[in-house]
């Protein structure tokens, strides 16, 4: 653990922060479910949907292929990138309705992107999904929801008391309503409809002139109104721009339709793509471009239940994998899961006169990252209490010679990941996912068939300490995740389960004073019956 944190240290210190004359723009955007393997550039024979944009990025700039997000489910992947601390040190979110109703994830006093880039005089923007929770005024004072929600007025609490000067986002993803915008903190439209989309058919409150097929292009034209009114200014800006796709409902538009060989959910991908080269072009519009930082991401691995079909389908994915396209890439599993195919994504950055065109960097990243690199490009020194599990991967952007980020806590919706060097361990059998569309061998049926070969039910967390409870894969001679080395490497696992539990008791991965987790935290996550006898 002394050797781990001496090497943080280091990293940490490695990155000089850069002057203000040198500060560039900074946009970030952040698709949907789009998966590792969606993008010719990462997917390559395995990838049968053009993606002219993302490559070109990739190409102009750098391309990593070992990025990976905290989580493989959105809204606690979008928190560990806001916030640059892991989503599971948070407690219980603020109450709210379903869906795009859902309460405040973290309170409006946490430490932000935003808040970080306006502290270094950067103006900032948000466009997009936002799925962080919102407080919206009701009409009885009760929690919002579909029922009592009044539109006519504005939210209470949204993007603009996160650190985001101006705003244009949608509350939730694109099948979860409301569908409507809100623009600062007043709802765009007559919200007196009722809609719903392919996919999960999720009918409720909607503006009357919202259209699925038109919400990509929409936030292309904010985020193209955000850039040319700050391109005028003499600071700096900060724009995030959350897409809301690929994600469900497969929704592209008109011009997109038909487009792929894979159907559907390749026209979205396309459509996706093309929002790359559409924000580029409103950079180089506004005479930006050449002073402008841009990255590209996902938030976490592929649905399965995405393909061909509009309708959320079990698997449908695999009809596309037997026509050559394959979503996840060369990993193993999807979205929700432990395995790389939920958490390592797709991420390329483009920064001209200081990337270096054409790199491939294989080092290993997490999105959490993003808060420290920013703070390194806005020349923002962070509280220690600030971002404390990101750490800054600035120097790769600058051509340095870094130590390498070695560990990186993530979770499947059903189970704990610790990455570290080579190593990859998973606190529980099975993929680590569950509900209607698990990636097998779901995470229930595991631990019934591990409780038997174990003999009984454990008495306690310690007795789940033992090879039949977790998983070991070599990521550097296995990448596949086919081989489980619990049992005959079981060493590497105890030590892994020591310096995972520090870092989750520490309250911080980052060196400096210990802090508070705002809840108590186990690292094992079983089920309910694991414990019955």
């Amino acid at each position: 653990m002394k050797k781990m944190l001496l090497r943080l240290v280091i990293l940490l210190s490695s990155s000089v922060l850069l002057s203000a004359a040198e500060r560039p723009n900074v946009v970030f955007i952040l698709a949907d479910d789009l998966g590792y393997g969606d993008i010719k550039a990462f997917g390559g024979e395995k990838s049968k949907v053009p993606t002219p944009h993302f490559d070109r990025l990739c190409k102009e700039g750098m391309k990593f292929t070992n990025a990976h997000v905290t989580d493989s489910v959105c809204v606690p992947s979008r928190t560990s990138i806001m916030t640059g601390r892991y989503a599971f040190r948070f407690g219980k979110g603020e109450q709210g309705g379903p869906w795009g109703f859902i309460g405040l994830r973290f309170p409006t006093s946490q430490h932000t992107v935003g808040k970080m880039f306006r502290k270094g005089g950067y103006s900032t923007g948000y466009v997009g999904k936002w799925h962080l929770g919102t407080r919206m005024t009701t009409k009885d004072g009760k929690v919002q929801g579909p029922e009592n929600t009044d539109f006519t007025k504005p939210i209470q609490i949204g993007p603009t008391d996160y650190g985001f000067d101006h705003c244009f986002f949608l509350p939730g993803s694109l099948d979860m309503f409301p569908y409507a915008y809100v623009r600062g903190k007043k709802w765009q439209g007559q919200i007196t409809a009722q809609k719903g989309w392919s996919a999960f058919n999720r009918v409720g409150p909607a503006a009357e002139d919202f259209l699925d097929t038109e919400v990509l292009s929409t936030f292309c034209d904010e985020a193209g109104k955000f850039i040319k009114g700050e391109a005028k200014k003499k600071k700096p800006f900060f724009l995030f721009v959350g897409l809301t796709a690929p994600h469900t409902p497969s929704s592209p538009e008109p011009g997109f339709e038909g487009k792929s060989p894979v159907g559907v959910y390749g026209d979205f991908v396309m459509n996706t793509d093309a929002c790359i080269g559409r924000i580029r072009e409103h950079l180089r519009k506004a005479g930006v471009d050449q002073n402008t930082l841009i990255m590209v991401s996902s938030d976490h691995g592929p649905g399965h239940y995405s393909g061909p079909e509009k309708m959320a389908i079990a698997n449908q994915m695999k009809v596309m994998e037997k026509q050559g396209h394959f979503s996840r890439g060369p990993w193993r599993g999807y979205k929700f899961s432990g395995y790389e195919g939920g958490l390592r994504v797709p991420f390329a950055a483009l920064w001209p006169g200081v990337i270096r065109p054409g790199t491939e960097n294989d080092a290993f990243v997490g999105l959490v990252d993003l808060m420290a690199t920013w703070a390194g490009v806005a020349n923002v020194k962070l509280d220690p209490s600030h971002a404390p599990d990101s750490l800054s991967f600035l120097p790769y952007l600058e051509n340095k010679e870094p130590l390498v980020r070695n560990h990186l806590l993530a979770r499947g919706t059903r189970a704990d990941v610790y990455y570290e060097d080579k190593w990859k361990l998973i606190l529980g059998p099975g993929s680590g996912s569950s509900g209607p569309f698990f990636t097998e061998p779901k995470s229930e049926d595991a631990w019934k068939e591990a409780l038997i070969e174990f003999g009984r039910n454990p008495k306690n967390h310690q007795e789940l300490e033992n090879h039949l409870f977790v998983q070991l894969y070599d990521l550097q001679s296995d990448p596949g995740e086919t081989k489980n080395l619990a049992k005959t490497h079981f060493g590497q696992v105890k030590k892994m389960i020591k310096a995972y539990s520090k870092i989750v008791e520490n309250g911080r991965t980052t060196p400096g004073p210990k802090l508070s987790n705002d809840r108590p935290l186990k690292i094992f996550r079983p089920p309910g019956f694991v414990w019955k006898k």
